[in-house]
């Protein structure tokens, strides 16, 4: 496939036909560089080339049926930056819950939930915030002050990450796990393995993944013999405590999940460019704005009796409007397999569920209040699955109880969404189709809660100190990848407040 992929139709030494010659620079011109390798082209231009994606059905309930695996459910060109040889090999190198089905997660979602018991409310609040309020305090420290942001939030983004997984950041992270961040987050928002500069990030991720997935090793093992200072402050310390190195969640799927998190936490990139966008004066949004400036001055954080606090409710509202997640990836159960069917997926559409008519009565506005009466996870227990004419729930209800020393488990609704309960106290999620961004049922985003505190930090820090944001008139703005797909022009910057 090289050559011809190349355009090299021979070495110009056999005689044609009519005994000619073709010059070098008649030949024709080919599809893609010459300085593309061939395993490049064999492990990622062509499942590529050769894979299809199709849009699912807008579901009705908010779950995804087992149907649809999410067994190394991923676009195929993404395979060689995760496996040295190309394709996914789970069993040997490790796997992340994101690309793992439900029949291979242990006993009713097992790993999810242990995945889950690191990213509780409580350890948010009491572990990790501090980390959180750090990165915003540096990126709008005032040396930033009107210049492009969103260079300056990849500047520290990967301080916050490992500090997050490993307890690590500054010189303690090393410049090749830097380098695989910055090439793997590039990858992402060009995307097309056809492209020159897709191809560039895409081998420099290839040539620093291994001295990363060695490094990760060598920190779990610090962690495991007691070497890291404040371990309770990481995610790899709840999953050692609570997964027990079991079946469930190996050594090998915590390294692989550690930096297989680069892809799941892509989108606080894209997010974080979207709402400071929707807060710029005269070019943002205007009821978002409005929205904003009330739910602040009210008491962002005060319970008002629902299950969602005012600034729950305008983080969730942003997060349906922007859906930085653009859907769920699921491979197709197939009853003929044809050539590359290997690399068909379907993506169960996040938007269009968040905006279908048939689960709110104004899907097209902006409405935080639309969460104060909206079914959670607490309130989809049996009784209303019953309620809604199934027989039974299609998902059992369990409970998983960590092993770490807190009162919390583990549950699930009647539709498989986990959530947390926290010495007695159940921190619910919005249990509807209609709220969409983080995905559906067993297959919802692990790290939900995290990612809502870290955009509710943000507005704090921006009420807080009185910043504003405003559009830079730029000539040339620069390109910048911040998720899948989505490449933005670096135009926003603050002003600090008075």
């Amino acid at each position: 496939m090289s050559d011809l992929t190349h355009g090299d139709v021979g070495n110009g030494n056999s005689p044609t036909s009519a005994d000619a010659r073709l010059s070098q620079e008649a030949l024709p011109v080919g599809l893609l560089p010459r300085e593309f390798e061939a395993e490049y082209l064999a492990g990622a231009v062509a499942p590529f080339v050769l894979s299809g994606q199709y849009v699912g059905e807008i579901p009705s309930l908010p779950m995804i049926d087992l149907s649809y695996s999410k067994q190394y459910a991923i676009e195929p060109h993404i395979w060689g930056l995760l496996y040295d040889g190309w394709e996914p090999n789970g069993d040997k190198d490790g796997i992340a819950v994101f690309i793992q089905g439900y029949e291979y997660r242990g006993p009713e979602n097992a790993r999810k939930r242990i995945y889950m018991s690191a990213t509780t409310p409580d350890l948010i609040a009491t572990k990790y915030h501090h980390k959180l309020t750090r990165f915003f305090d540096d990126l709008f420290a005032n040396r930033n002050a009107g210049k492009p942001l969103m260079k300056r939030f990849y500047d520290t983004y990967f301080d916050m990450y490992w500090d997050l997984h490993l307890g690590v950041r500054g010189d303690a992270i090393p410049a090749e796990v830097r380098d695989f961040g910055s090439s793997f987050t590039a990858f992402l928002g060009y995307w097309y393995p056809t492209s020159e500069v897709v191809h560039e990030h895409y081998m420099r991720a290839r040539r620093t993944r291994q001295p990363l997935q060695d490094w990760v090793d060598a920190r779990v093992q610090d962690m495991i013999d007691g070497k890291v200072p404040n371990p309770d402050q990481t995610f790899v310390y709840y999953w050692l405590k609570n997964g027990g190195l079991g079946e469930d969640f190996r050594r090998k799927d915590i390294v692989f999940e550690c930096f297989h998190n680069l892809l799941a936490f892509s989108q606080w990139g894209n997010t974080t460019y979207n709402v400071m966008a929707r807060l710029v004066p005269d070019a943002g949004n205007k009821t978002v704005r409005s929205w904003f400036e009330r739910t602040m001055t009210a008491g962002p954080d005060v319970s008002d009796g629902s299950a969602f606090t005012p600034l729950d409710r305008f983080v969730m509202e942003l997060m349906r409007t922007i859906s930085p997640n653009a859907g769920s990836a699921s491979l197709p159960t197939r009853n003929q397999d044809l050539r590359g069917a290997q690399y068909t997926t379907v993506v169960t559409p996040h938007s269009a569920t968040s905006e279908d008519p048939r689960h709110w009565t104004n899907p097209c506005e902006f409405d935080p209040d639309r969460y104060k009466n909206a079914p959670t996870t607490v309130d989809n227990d049996e009784t209303k699955v019953r309620q809604i004419g199934l027989a039974r729930c299609p998902f059992p209800r369990d409970s998983f109880a960590v092993k770490d020393g807190r009162d919390a488990h583990i549950e699930n609704s009647a539709f498989g969404a986990a959530y947390a309960t926290v010495e007695g106290q159940a921190f619910p999620l919005c249990d509807t189709a209609g709220y969409a961004p983080f995905g559906f049922g067993y297959r919802r985003c692990g790290g939900e809660y995290l990612t809502v505190e870290f955009i509710k930090e943000l507005l704090r820090k921006a009420w807080r100190d009185g910043i504003t944001f405003n559009k830079l008139d730029l000539d040339n703005p620069e390109r910048r990848p911040v998720g899948p797909r989505t490449v933005i022009d670096d135009d926003i910057a603050f002003r600090p407040g008075a």
